[in-house]
């Protein structure tokens, strides 16, 4: 399930012909049996408008945790590049030697946000760019709690603090990255839009109806998981949170 999730594409091809297929089987048991009287096909209408009206309710609550959870990736980029130049700012306040170091470092911290968030789902590059980000955290910290040790005033614990939020709002990040729509959801979404094609294949009005009419409601859902998912996944899909904060804050910085 999660790597369905991972790729939006995919798992909207998959969801479109598990709810298609859940539609013919409803109109195949309703061929079978053919003989449905008038009060069976009202209950039936008031259970599918009800599971549909429940079907509805449900994708929009996950859509509005998906376009939340998206919003909180682009704001936390913003963030961090925002801590990023602060810092690089804030270096000044160390002596000449520890600032110009500092600044060299948080370049190539810089550069490794950037790839962290235009790398795909190459999990092997992936871990090499954390690993080198883990490395440039220790770097950095280093290199200013050394100057600002030796002299502790509260020109160095600016810098010092910036410091800090330059390494929170890494872990931030990440937690928005981790921070998915649960499992649970995604299977209670596809149950209740397997039931409610079922429902519709099985409560055609037609003792003979078209089968190829039964594609309208299955796409319709499966394009709104798409999109949900789409939005949902940090690393595929076509939805996705660009560094321009961090690029744009990377141009600026060269030369410098």
């Amino acid at each position: 399930m999660s790597f369905l999730l991972d790729y939006p594409l995919i798992f909207l091809l998959v969801s479109f012909m598990l709810l298609w297929v859940s539609a013919q089987t409803g109109g195949w048991l309703r061929r079978r049996r053919r003989h449905v009287d008038e009060a069976e096909h009202e209950d039936l209408g008031t259970i599918q408008g009800a599971a549909l009206t429940l079907l509805a309710l449900i994708i929009g609550f996950t859509f509005s945790m998906a376009v939340g959870r998206y919003d909180q990736r682009k704001n936390f980029e913003e963030a961090e590049a925002n801590a990023i130049g602060t810092e690089y700012v804030r270096a000044d306040l160390l002596p000449a030697a520890d600032a110009a170091r500092v600044r060299q470092l948080l370049k190539n911290y810089l550069e490794q946000r950037i790839m962290f968030y235009t790398t795909g789902h190459d999990t092997g590059l992936l871990d090499r760019v954390n690993a080198a980000t883990g490395r440039l955290q220790t770097d950095l910290w280093s290199a200013v709690q050394a100057p600002a040790g030796a002299q502790p005033t509260p020109v160095a614990a600016l810098a010092i603090s910036g410091m800090n939020d330059v390494l929170n709002s890494q872990g931030y990040t990440q937690a928005a990255i981790w921070n998915r729509i649960p499992t649970a959801a995604w299977v209670l979404m596809l149950v209740i839009g397997v039931a409610c094609n079922l429902l519709v294949g099985y409560n055609a009005r037609q003792e003979h109806a078209k089968p190829r009419w039964f594609f309208l409601l299955p796409a319709i859902v499966a394009v709104s998981f798409f999109l949900i998912a789409d939005m949902d996944s940090p690393r595929g899909g076509v939805i996705l949170v660009a560094p321009q904060n961090l690029v744009s804050l990377s141009q600026s910085l060269r030369g410098q």
